[in-house]
Order: C-alpha cells, then sequence, then structure tokens
C-alpha cells in the first residue's frame, strides 16, 4: 500500500532519558506508518517546564537514530508553537467552552468526592464554572493567576481503538472540566496534542495503552475545534517481570546508557521485532523489518521483560 496520506509521529517528552518501551513504541509507531507508505512527523513535546531539559532533547533525538528511526520535515518543537495553542484556547473562552480557575491543589482535593479520582488527580467538582467571563475578572476578583478549563459536557465518550476495540467513558463524572492552560499561563498537555498533531496534519497515532483514558478528553476537544479526530492504536505497555511499567522516573535501562555501553542497536531492533509479533525476527537495521511488519500481528498483552530478555539485550 503506497498512501501519502498516512501520517504518522513520534511525540517524545525530553523530560529524562528514553527506555526500552519507549523504543518499542516509537518502532511500532514508525512500522506501522512506514510499512504503509506514510510520512513520519517528529514533536519535541517540552511544555514542562519543571522537567524538560535541552540535553533530554539531544539525547532523544540521539536514541531515534541511534535506533534506525527516521522523520520527515524538521522535527516540530511544542514551545515554539505556543500560540496556536492559544489561540485556540481563546476560541473555546470566547465559546462559553472554557472558563477561568482560581482552583488550589489543595482546594480541589478537599472538595472532591473519594469515589471519582481522574487518573490525573480528583475530580474537578466545577467550583469555578460560571463565575467569571474572563480571566481578568477572575485575577482581580481572588488575585490568583487563573488556569482554563474545557467544559466537559456530560453523558458518555465513545472512542474507536484500532487495538482495544470501541471504549466508552465518561470524563464528566471521572474527571470533571480538566485544564486546558495552567495558572503559570502555559498551555496544558490536552490541548497542547490536539492542536499539534491537526498543525502537523497526524492522521494516525501509535501510542501506549496507559493514555487510552486521554483519549476521550483529547476527542473532546477535537470535536469543539472542529478538528478531525485521528485514528488510534494504544498498544500495550513493556514492563518488568513483576508487571511494572518501565518509567524515565526510575532505574530501568536508558537507551542512552545502552548506547554508552556500546550496545549494537540491532539488538534491541531484533528484539522488539521479535516481542511485536515479527516471526523469527533477528538483530537487524530497523528498515529491514518495515516490509515484514504488520499491527494485526502485534501481540494484545503486556511485554514482561525477564531474565531471558536482559541475557539477549546482553545486560544483567
Amino acid at each position: 500500500m503506497n498512501d501519502t496520506a498516512i501520517v504518522g509521529r513520534l511525540a517524545p517528552s525530553p523530560t529524562g532519558h528514553l527506555h526500552l518501551g519507549h523504543a518499542r513504541s516509537f518502532l511500532l509507531a514508525w512500522w506501522h506508518a512506514r510499512s504503509r507508505g506514510g510520512r513520519v512527523v517528529l514533536r519535541i513535546e517540552d511544555l514542562d517546564v519543571e522537567r524538560a531539559r535541552p540535553e533530554f532533547v539531544e539525547a532523544t533525538i540521539a536514541d531515534l537514530r541511534w535506533l534506525g528511526i527516521d522523520w520527515d520535515g524538521e522535527p516540530l518543537v511544542q514551545s515554539s508553537g505556543e500560540s496556536a495553542i492559544a489561540d485556540a484556547a481563546a476560541n473555546l473562552l470566547a465559546r462559553g467552552l472554557a472558563y477561568p480557575c482560581t482552583c488550589t491543589r489543595r482546594e480541589i482535593q478537599s472538595a472532591a468526592s473519594a469515589p471519582h479520582a481522574g487518573e490525573s488527580g480528583p475530580r474537578y467538582p466545577g467550583t469555578c464554572r460560571g463565575r467569571w467571563t474572563s480571566i481578568e475578572a477572575a485575577e482581580s476578583a481572588t488575585g490568583r493567576a487563573p488556569a482554563l478549563r474545557f467544559v466537559v459536557r456530560e453523558g458518555p465518550v465513545e472512542i474507536v481503538d484500532e487495538l482495544q476495540g470501541t471504549r466508552t467513558y465518561d470524563v464528566a463524572r471521572d474527571v470533571g472540566d480538566f485544564p486546558i492552560y495552567r495558572r503559570a499561563r502555559s498551555p496544558a498537555y490536552q490541548l497542547a496534542v490536539v492542536v499539534d498533531d491537526a498543525r502537523q496534519g497526524v492522521t494516525e497515532i501509535v501510542r501506549g495503552d496507559d493514555l487510552l483514558e486521554s483519549a476521550a478528553r483529547q476527542a473532546l476537544l477535537q470535536d469543539a475545534l472542529g478538528l478531525p479526530r485521528p485514528r488510534w492504536w494504544h498498544v500495550p505497555l513493556v514492563t518488568d517481570a513483576t508487571g511494572r511499567r518501565l518509567a524515565k522516573r526510575s532505574d530501568d535501562v536508558s537507551l542512552a546508557s545502552l548506547r554508552a555501553a556500546g550496545t549494537d542497536a540491532r539488538i534491541v531492533v531484533g528484539w522488539v521485532g521479535r516481542r511485536s509479533g515479527i516471526a523469527d525476527a533477528r538483530p537487524g537495521h530497523a528498515e529491514e523489518f518495515v516490509s515484514r511488519f504488520s499491527m494485526e500481528n502485534l501481540p494484545r498483552e503486556a511485554v514482561a521483560v525477564g531474565l531471558r530478555d536482559w541475557a539477549e539485550l546482553g545486560l544483567r
């Protein structure tokens, strides 16, 4: 199949070193798009000003190149395009689909009911909805710099995922009105992702299944802004032998450490291929697996990394 309308994306956050789980997710996204003649764009999601660092940007790009992953065009650095995200937030605010919120984290935690804790914190109870018509009014009345929250409609949100099937989420019940701009006047993740995916023409997203619930919030924003929903493939995560997912903040082996130790990237690529449905995959360059990859053959369970895997990778 040769369909140049397919645009996949790689969207790493430079908040730490990439690990084996990232290697698998990015290779899957790259193989999936390239195997069908699609383009791949790269976006550096650096809006987390407290944790994003220039050295992690450099390490991330080095890791991707080490794996044999390429991309079309220049990388988009998310912080360089904040004006487009700000315009989208202003659009929602002007249409009454967003509002200023001066609640502190402590106030939200004390007001939220325990049974409805969202994945990123307790459910927001809607305290500030309808209180102010502008950011300036909210700040004048409280002396606090407000955030902006999206008005979540009542009822279920249906998500169609190509791997997970049709899923239904009740964002209003479980999360409530969620932030699209932080009190520090910086864009929040959900809005930034939606705006930049549209700006880069992304038609499909391959990422970890821990972000499946986020797709419901992103779908609400896409509908409100008149943007098309991409096709989603939320793939199972890579975990350790106990089932704990690999994380940047832990001691999990990073790709940077593998590179520094002189590990042959072909070994990592071959391991990913073998654990991703490519029969009899052996160490090789990423491009060698493009024609052999099919998302239909991807295992539907998490990839647990055990002693045999570590030995294959020359570790532990």
